[in-house]
This record gives structure tokens, C-alpha cells and sequence, in this order.
């Protein structure tokens, strides 16, 4: 998997390759050059995972660590890439390689199925999104995603000069006509940004111009593109890419924090009414084996060992017994991340909260139900 297939439906797909026989190892490792200047800096805490992981499960897992070991000791091209995401499972011919522009966090999981949540985390945190900057002769268009930018186009339109030896008549006709133009000259970077929608796509759009003609821009945007303003951003027209691309970046944080309060907001109100939510491990497990989760929203980082029984597929804190089908259950490393892949299976919408109190509150986990 490249980064340009990360998409949601790929790690969906991810998420379902379930082993019976041997355990999925996934490990995710922080490979950012500006914090490790050499590959030894990074090194120690993949030998750190390592041994985590065979200390844990033994000889079952060692064939897997080895190659993800062998894979990152081989060598990392980190021009581009801050982030690792590797799952193994011979038994199930499973050996998945997910390199990330973006950081993650250091971590190694056997479960029955590749544990995704860090993936989930980045799509979610990282939604591809547009910015349009214009000013009255010059438009400039960009796309990002997964916190780089991939794509950027530029309108420029000349206005007529406004010559002071003129007579009134002539300043008023030439400010006419520089009004005009301008205007024609929004339409167009509009025009523009519809083309890269319609091309690129994207999931909202930020706006930055003067205020005098930030309202016009928006008016002339078409329909589409008005309804995915998230949000204004105050950077020049003639900005450098690195500011341009920082701002952006900043702006877009604090759009999907919002987005995430919204989320753990209707949750809060749910669980306190009563009515359409629920919060804590053990009712959330409950409400996914009943298959009434609609959003699932977790916590970045909860992680919480458990249980899942094999012939049911049911989910819970304690075994060893399934308590629908009486069959033996299997312990999990993680069954935060059973309960993800879960929600996924179940066309769930998945929600990784980055620093949220309230949610941490409720129990690190909640669900908002469909009945």
C-alpha cells in the first residue's frame, strides 16, 4: 500500500485480513529525520518493539518480527517519509509496507487481525483539503494531503493602470473598468478552483483574501465549494509556499479539532440524556456485538487488553468464556483495536480523538448509536 491508495476503503480492507492460525504483528515506528538525525536513533526503539513483542507472545511471533526488523535495518529512504507502518503475518501471507509523510507513534501489536487505528488516525487528521488565496489581479489554488502539498495552480489578470494626469471622466471610467475586471478576474480564479475540485477533489476548502472582496469571491464559488468552507486564513497572495503551506496546516489542525468537540460533544449530551450513546469499554464492546454503533470515537493512544472469541466474533473485557456461545476465547493484546476493526467491518464511522478532555472523561471511548 503507497500512500496514495491510504484511503479509507483501502484500510477497511486492511482491517479484514484476519489470521486464525498466527498472529498479525503490526508495528508502527516514528522514523521523522528531524528528530532522528541517524538510523541508529531509530533503531534502539524498533529493538525496543522487538523484544516487546517476542517477550509477549514468544516463538509464534518471531518469523514476523524478524522481517519487519530486517525490512527497517535495510535501509528507509526519509526524504519523504516520517512514518512506518508494517504488519506481518506469514501463516496468512500477509506483508503490508505503509510509508507516511506524517509521524506516528511508536507501537507493536499482535492481534488476530493488523491493527489500523494509527492509520485510521492519520486519514482522519489528515483529510485532503484545498486552499484558494486571491487578491484583485492574482489566484493561486492549492491541495493538500496527508500534510503535503500535491497540487497548485495560479491565475493572474494585469488591471489597467489608473493614471493620475487623467481627467476625472477618465479616472472614473478607467475605476469602472478595473472593477469589472477584477471582478471578472474572481470568477475566474472561482472557475479554477471548480477545475481542481472536479480533478482533485477534496474534502473542504480554505479561503484567503483581502476583506474588501473576500465576500465576493466566496459568493461567485460554485455551490459545491461554498458548502466546504471550513474556514478564512489570513496569508498574502504572493506568501511563499513554506508559509503558505505552515498556515494552511495550522488552520486545517484546528478545523478537524472542532470537528472532533462536535463529535464528542453530541456524544456527551447522548450519554447524559441517556438516549442514542453510550461511553466506557464495556458498553461500547456491548454496542458493537449488537451492531448499533454508528460513529466510535476513541481516544488516540487508549489501548486496553481483552478478549475476542473466534466463533461469534463477540468482544469483551474479561474471559476466558464467551458468554453468548460458551466457546473458549482468545486474549488480545489490544482489544481497543478489535473493537476499531469491528466498527470498520461494520461500516462504522471511526473517529481517532486527538486531546480531547471531555472524551477522556466519558472513559476514552464512547459510541453514538443508530437506535
Amino acid at each position: 500500500m503507497t500512500v496514495a491508495t491510504l484511503t479509507k476503503d483501502a484500510i477497511r480492507a486492511l482491517a479484514v485480513r484476519a489470521s486464525q492460525d498466527a498472529p498479525v504483528v503490526s508495528l508502527y515506528l516514528d522514523v521523522d529525520g528531524r528528530r532522528f538525525l541517524r538510523p541508529r536513533d531509530y533503531e534502539v526503539h524498533l529493538d525496543s518493539l522487538a523484544r516487546s513483542a517476542l517477550d509477549r507472545h514468544g516463538p509464534v511471533v518471531e518469523a514476523d518480527v524478524a522481517r519487519i526488523v530486517g525490512h527497517v535495518k535495510a535501509g528507509i529512504d526519509r526524504s519523504r517519509t516520517r512514518g512506518l507502518a508494517l504488519f506481518s503475518c506469514e501463516a496468512a501471507g500477509l506483508w503490508e509496507i505503509v510509508e507516511l509523510p506524517v509521524p506516528v507513534r511508536n507501537q507493536v501489536v499482535a492481534n488476530s487481525s493488523p491493527s489500523i487505528r494509527q492509520l485510521e488516525a492519520v486519514v482522519d487528521n489528515n483529510e485532503r483539503f484545498g486552499v484558494l488565496l486571491a487578491d484583485k489581479q492574482r489566484a493561486r489554488m492549492f491541495v493538500f494531503e496527508l500534510g503535503q502539498l500535491v497540487d497548485k495552480s495560479e491565475v493572474f489578470d494585469q488591471l489597467p493602470r489608473h493614471e493620475d494626469d487623467r481627467g476625472d471622466w477618465n479616472k472614473d471610467h478607467v475605476r469602472d473598468h478595473s472593477a469589472e475586471l477584477a471582478h471578472h478576474h474572481l470568477k475566474r480564479a472561482a472557475q479554477v478552483a471548480f477545475s481542481v475540485f472536479q480533478s482533485q477533489g477534496f474534502d473542504h476548502l480554505i479561503v484567503g483574501a483581502p476583506e474588501e472582496i473576500c465576500n465576493e469571491l466566496e459568493r461567485v464559488l460554485h455551490s459545491y465549494l461554498k458548502d466546504r468552507i471550513a474556514a478564512r486564513i489570513s496569508v498574502p497572495v504572493n506568501a511563499t509556499d513554506a508559509v503558505i503551506c505552515e498556515a494552511a496546516l495550522a488552520v486545517e489542525a484546528e478545523v478537524e479539532r472542532a470537528k472532533e468537540m462536535a463529535l464528542v460533544t453530541r456524544l456527551r449530551d447522548a450519554v447524559g440524556s441517556g438516549n442514542g450513546g453510550v461511553a466506557g469499554l464495556d458498553k461500547v464492546l456491548a454496542a458493537l456485538v449488537e451492531r448499533r454503533v454508528e460513529t466510535l470515537l476513541v481516544s488516540d493512544g487508549y489501548e486496553s487488553p481483552g478478549w475476542r472469541c473466534h466463533a461469534c466474533r463477540h468482544l469483551a473485557v474479561l474471559g476466558p468464556s464467551c458468554p453468548v456461545c460458551a466457546t473458549p476465547m482468545h486474549q488480545v493484546d489490544d482489544v481497543v483495536e478489535e473493537a476499531v476493526e469491528e466498527g470498520l467491518g461494520q461500516s462504522c464511522r471511526v473517529e481517532v480523538v486527538v486531546g480531547n478532555a471531555d472524551l477522556d472523561v466519558l472513559g476514552r471511548i464512547g459510541a453514538l448509536l443508530r437506535f
